[in-house]
């Protein structure tokens, strides 16, 4: 049975780090929104913000993979209820099992030094400043998922942590 497993959570927690790596290891597919919206952007006269339109297309490509019996790390911000319960069920329409992870920066400071130090990887994209990030609309969680704090874990170890959390029967 594949496995979806959607890293949510706000820029710069290190979500993008710990989702490759996660693939790294486990040789799933990954798919990362981010570069999916900037490939948007560079081949239409679409700009940012695009709204759902590069989850709609992430999505429907997990899905395609996840048919094909091929497990996917989808990485995004996720940052609603609405795109959260669409990942969901994007998974368990195809028959996956999902595991949504969401990773933290419990260090503001931290997590403030890595908005404004860092490389977003995606040629072009331009990364959201660390007042946009606490400005952000980020609804609460209201359903059980893994939580994983980057401020307390390097990327190894958080990908290993949701690695494990994966493993078939295996309760979080």
């Amino acid at each position: 049975m594949p496995l979806l497993i959607v890293v949510g959570g706000l820029p710069a927690t290190g979500k993008s780090t710990v989702a490759a790596e996660l693939a790294r290891r486990t040789g799933w597919a990954f798919l990362r929104v981010d570069t999916i919206e900037q490939a948007i952007v560079g081949a239409t006269p679409l700009t940012q913000p695009l709204g759902p339109v590069g989850y709609v297309v992430a999505r429907e490509v997990a899905a395609d993979l996840l048919r094909t019996g091929v497990s996917v790390v989808a990485e995004c911000v996720n940052p609603l209820a609405v795109t959260r319960d669409a990942w969901r069920a994007t998974g368990l329409g195809c028959g996956a099992r999902v595991l949504e992870a969401e990773i933290v920066c419990s260090d503001a400071a931290e997590h403030r030094r890595r908005a404004e130090t860092r490389d977003v990887g995606v040629p072009g994209l331009e990364p959201p400043s660390w007042a946009q990030i606490v400005a952000r609309e980020y609804e609460p969680w209201t359903r059980d998922r893994l939580v994983v704090d980057t401020a307390r874990l390097p990327a190894g170890e958080a990908a290993a942590v949701i690695e494990a959390a994966a493993a078939p029967g295996r309760r979080r």
